[in-house]
């Protein structure tokens, strides 16, 4: 099994495409970096109290209005909640020009480290019907399953790497930007209707982590089309477009209840964090209950088709 995976990986990192996407991942983090410098420098850093308390206002009449949505209204008195506690305490918001607040932006890169995995998972399958090279690998004396598991953990390794290199980027590049001013900041969580104070490197780690789920769920879709339709260019087209349109059908139909059973809303897990969940009563255990299910469909059609189909054909 180590040498199965051994190969796929060797087979994903001499590929030239694989080397550009590195670098294309530092070149952007770079660009975002001087872009948030010193372009959209953030004007909280001269009078962010004003700032806040000016945001705090204008959030209370929009709640006054009555026009928005619960989900809507339960962040906006989040928002009031922080930003009052900001005031209150003197801890200026993480946004303004620091390391923190500028690795909290990148995490948000990691909707290109899913892209990037995507191509490499519905290439992974796909290219050995394409190229006919799975009858070389099937007459190997090593079971289908095997095969599908190899290319399924190299896929994931890839994954893995590619967010090791965005924290690591992300952390060299804004410490040349920003400096360490603002180490000791906490992270300002609400729950349970009151803020609370976090350790700040706990919580920038527990969001690349929760942002990496549904890089897992895309990646592990993309992998399933993959294997069954034999089409990376399907597999990849797909999973994009689910991976942008999903949180926007999640939105549309939030009013209904069944709409909690969708992927798309359950892959975001940092809604707990906020305490902002999109439908009223979800909890973390149900969403992660609600993944494991549709991982275990995924992973299980990819198996089952990949073990039944006819290589010949």
């Amino acid at each position: 099994m180590h040498n199965l995976i051994l190969n796929e990986n060797l087979k994903i990192y001499k590929r030239t495409g694989t080397l550009v996407m590195m670098f294309l991942l530092l070149a952007i983090i770079i660009t975002v970096g001087i872009v948030t410098k010193f372009v959209f420098s953030d004007s909280q850093t001269d009078d962010w109290k004003a700032t806040l308390q000016a945001e705090t206002t204008q959030l209370q009449q929009d709640i006054d209005t009555g026009s928005y949505p619960k989900t809507a209204i339960n962040y906006m008195e989040k928002e009031i909640a922080i930003n009052e506690y900001r005031l209150s305490h003197d801890i200026p918001p993480t946004e303004s020009q620091t390391l923190w607040g500028f690795m909290i932006t990148s995490s948000d890169i990691t909707i290109l480290v899913s892209l990037f995995t995507i191509v490499v998972g519905a290439g992974i399958v796909a290219s050995e019907f394409s190229w006919g090279t799975i009858k070389l690998l099937l007459i190997r004396p090593v079971s289908r399953s095997k095969i599908l598991l190899s290319k399924f953990l190299a896929t994931m390794l890839f994954a893995l790497l590619s967010l090791f290199l965005l924290f690591t980027f992300s952390f060299i590049v804004g410490s040349i930007l920003y400096g360490f001013d603002g180490l000791t900041l906490p992270y300002l969580a609400y729950t349970e209707g009151k803020v609370v104070e976090q350790n700040m490197l706990t919580y920038i780690l527990t969001l690349y982590g929760l942002k990496s789920v549904n890089l897992v769920m895309m990646v592990t879709f993309a992998f399933m089309i993959s294997t069954v339709f034999r089409s990376s260019s399907l597999s990849i087209g797909l999973a994009i477009f689910l991976m942008f349109t999903g949180s926007q059908i999640v939105q549309i139909f939030s009013r209904y209840d069944w709409v909690k059973y969708i992927l798309f809303a359950n892959t975001d897990l940092s809604q707990y964090i906020n305490g902002t969940p999109i439908v009223e009563g979800m909890t973390i255990t149900f969403s992660i209950t609600i993944l494991v299910i549709y991982f275990l469909l995924f992973t299980g059609l990819s198996w089952y088709i990949f073990n039944k189909r006819d290589v010949a054909a």
